[in-house]
């Protein structure tokens, strides 16, 4: 026999997608196609059956997730029973005068053994349920719904944040943070539904208010005018089945608003709603003790019934003592133990400290606050990530080393709007960003002002203003340096990267640029290191061309330089020295770009001579200036830079080669703007032109 063969795209979807389109369309068709007695019989059971199954998962499930299509089956649920009343109503109206069977078994055996055959009984009773339905149970799950809803959003940035820094510091994979954000979302997402469905519950208890005095209006005037019965006849048949059809579709409805009520009422826990019903309600002996004692002395009280009272109380005292003594045989399991043998992980706060909870400090990190977080957010665009990975590319290109990676996380310590930029666990850096708004810097040659949030760029420190994308074409027409959230966050890192790379140079640096070296020379690191010369030797030399502004892209002249100079030397300042002049051309190139005219800063000779008598007997490393001669320095090293930068001109002091290292480090914490060379770093091919004099007159 040959099977039958489904379309392709049939087969494709398979029997489960085919369900929802299949049930639709049978709840359509009910309300449009008359139905037989039997049918409408099976339908009603169904009916009840799907409600008991709802309400039977409702209470197994563990978290309101386990049940998230509960939204869906709440408006399938309520468009069934309204589609049975369309089609019940149709048979009670045109059947109804052959007797109470007209409309299916099920809606007469509700009419005759729920109310007795009463039909006053039954319209009290319904009455009930629709009022406990409406008023009571819908009413309060669709108010926990909106309330789950509005605090589940609320708490979303800060679960979110949450997950991003567990996965920023590696205690949860990708996938793990990727499905934890799935289930916020959803979370949020399930209580919002639940909210809008439990409307459709509402609306059902009213319809079938409203479908039942129409059943009974309508049967009246069918049975009477059509069917020729009288008042009495006519309103015992209808009314009976109207009160049978309604109850028999408003049960269902008060079966499935108690399922949702107790999806979203329960509190997220790992057992189910029997097992929190035990074991923490009758949990307690004590509790036990005192409701059997206060139930027993209600039953010694004349007139009450005794028998029930002493009987219930004897039941709690004895359910009391029985709950006391399980507690009381419990061994005490050591807990380690007992993870172990149930495969449950120990809680983190009973664990042995171990090596493990010393965690390395990062040698660069980012944090941010939480209305940051799109911009280092990879699933949200994450800019500032791209921007990061350039300014380390750029920063080896220009410098010559590779910095630290940059540990970026959320910190809700900080404002929403706040980064912290730190260096080894320190702050070195800390500004304000406004997501949606532009940072117009005044570069000291703007036309006029703008509005917006007065503040300063956080890298330069020069005045700025926070300002809307509307304003963006006017302010850079007025001459304004228009810059992003993002760019400003990458320019201030860039800057402080830069201005602190001597520090993250670390040995680890060191020894990669070596091996980087020694993959094309590997004799000449040979030669170097350990043999000539450790390595903490090479590092500090390197840290201090890097303090002052000295890239180390060229580092085969530095080791080349090592090697020569090691064999007499192990001190890093004169090596540094050495290294220096080696890299003369190089530094000159960086300081005057273009031209072979230098002009430069130079010492008055007087000044220069009582500077030289301050450094003998100390070196550059030991001598210190007389307090008023570094004032008398300071200040008028201050006028001639002034002079040399009113002329345009980078201000640059040449020296004696013995105190570049004195003039250099003074300088270095006064005026960091200028320079400081020696005679002997100056390429031959470049001409001198003295254009200040310190000391002196210019």
């Amino acid at each position: 026999m040959n099977s039958i063969k489904l379309p392709p795209w049939l087969a494709a979807m398979g029997t489960k997608a085919l369900a929802g389109p299949i049930l639709i369309v049978m709840m359509l068709a009910m309300m449009i196609l008359p139905l037989p007695p039997f049918a409408l019989d099976i339908f009603f059971s169904f009916n009840i059956a799907l409600s008991i199954i709802v309400l039977l998962t409702s209470l197994y499930t563990v978290k309101p997730l386990d049940f998230m299509v509960f939204p869906t089956v709440l408006l399938v649920s309520t468009m069934l029973r309204l589609s049975l009343n369309v089609a019940s109503t149709r048979v009670v109206l045109t059947e109804g005068h052959t007797g109470p069977d007209a409309a299916g078994k099920v809606i007469e055996a509700f009419g005759h053994f729920l109310i007795g055959g009463n039909y006053a009984v039954g319209i009290v009773v319904f009455v009930i349920l629709t009022i406990i339905n409406f008023s009571v149970v819908t009413k309060g799950a669709g108010r926990i719904a909106e309330v789950g809803a509005r605090f589940a959003l609320d708490a979303m940035p800060g679960k979110q944040m949450a997950i991003d820094a567990d996965l920023n510091a590696g205690l949860i994979a990708e996938q793990e943070a990727r499905r934890r954000r799935t289930e916020v979302a959803q979370e949020a997402e399930f209580y919002g539904a639940m909210d809008g469905a439990s409307k459709y519950v509402k609306g059902d208890a009213v319809a079938g208010i409203m479908v039942t005095i129409i059943n009974v209006v309508g049967g009246l005037i069918v049975g009477m005018v059509q069917h020729d019965l009288d008042f009495s006849a006519a309103s015992k048949i209808y009314a009976l089945l109207a009160i049978g059809d309604g109850l028999v579709a408003q049960i269902p409805s008060l079966i499935i608003s108690t399922a949702a009520g107790i999806v979203v009422s329960r509190v997220a826990s790992e057992q189910d709603i029997g097992n929190q019903f035990i074991s923490q309600l009758f949990a307690k002996p004590q509790v036990m003790y005192i409701t059997a004692a206060i139930i027993g002395s209600l039953g010694l009280i004349p007139g009450m019934p005794n028998f029930v009272f002493i009987l219930l109380a004897s039941t709690l005292a004895g359910a009391g003592y029985l709950l006391k003594k399980r507690i009381d045989a419990t061994p005490i399991v050591d807990e380690a133990a007992a993870a172990a043998a149930s495969n449950i992980p120990q809680a983190p706060e009973m664990e042995e400290a171990t090596w493990q909870d010393i965690l390395p400090v990062d040698t660069l990190g980012l944090e941010v606050g939480y209305r940051l977080i799109p911009l280092v957010d990879k699933n949200q665009g994450g800019e500032l990530l791209r921007r990061i990975k350039g300014i380390r590319k750029k920063f080896a290109q220009d410098i010559g080393f590779l910095s630290p990676p940059v540990h970026i996380r959320d910190n809700l310590e900080l404002k929403p709007g706040s980064y912290r930029i730190a260096l080894k666990g320190v702050e070195i850096g800390t500004g304000d960003a406004n997501m949606g708004q532009f940072l117009a810097i005044d570069p000291g040659m703007v036309t006029g002002t703008l509005p917006g949030i007065p503040t300063t760029d956080p890298a330069f420190g020069l005045p700025a203003v926070w300002i809307d994308a509307a304003v963006r074409d006017q302010a850079q027409a007025m001459g304004y340096t228009v810059v992003d959230a993002g760019t400003v966050i990458a320019t201030h890192l860039n800057h402080l990267i830069t201005s602190n790379a001597a520090e993250l140079l670390g040995r680890h640096e060191v020894q990669q640029l070596l091996d980087h070296i020694g993959k094309e020379s590997p004799k000449l690191v040979e030669d170097l290191t350990p043999r000539l010369l450790p390595l903490s030797v090479i590092q500090k030399v390197l840290q201090n061309l890097l303090i002052e502004g000295v890239h180390i892209r060229d580092m085969r002249t530095i080791v080349e330089t090592l090697t020569e100079f090691g064999v007499h030397t192990q001190d890093p300042t004169e090596l540094t020295a050495q290294v220096r002049i080696a890299l003369g051309r190089a530094i000159v190139q960086q300081i005057f770009p273009n031209g072979n005219e230098l002009s430069v800063m130079t010492l008055d000779n007087k000044l220069e001579r009582l500077l030289m008598q301050t450094l003998q007997g100390h070196g550059a490393d030991g001598a210190s200036m007389e307090p008023g001669l570094a004032d008398t320095l300071a200040m008028q090293t201050e006028i001639a830079a002034q002079h040399q930068q009113q002329l345009g001109l980078t201000p640059v002091l040449l020296v004696p080669g013995p105190l570049r290292v004195l003039m250099a480090r003074f300088l270095r914490r006064t005026l960091p703007q200028v320079k400081v060379l020696s005679h002997a770093e100056l390429p031959e091919t470049k001409t001198i032109r003295v254009t200040s004099l310190v000391g002196g007159q210019s």
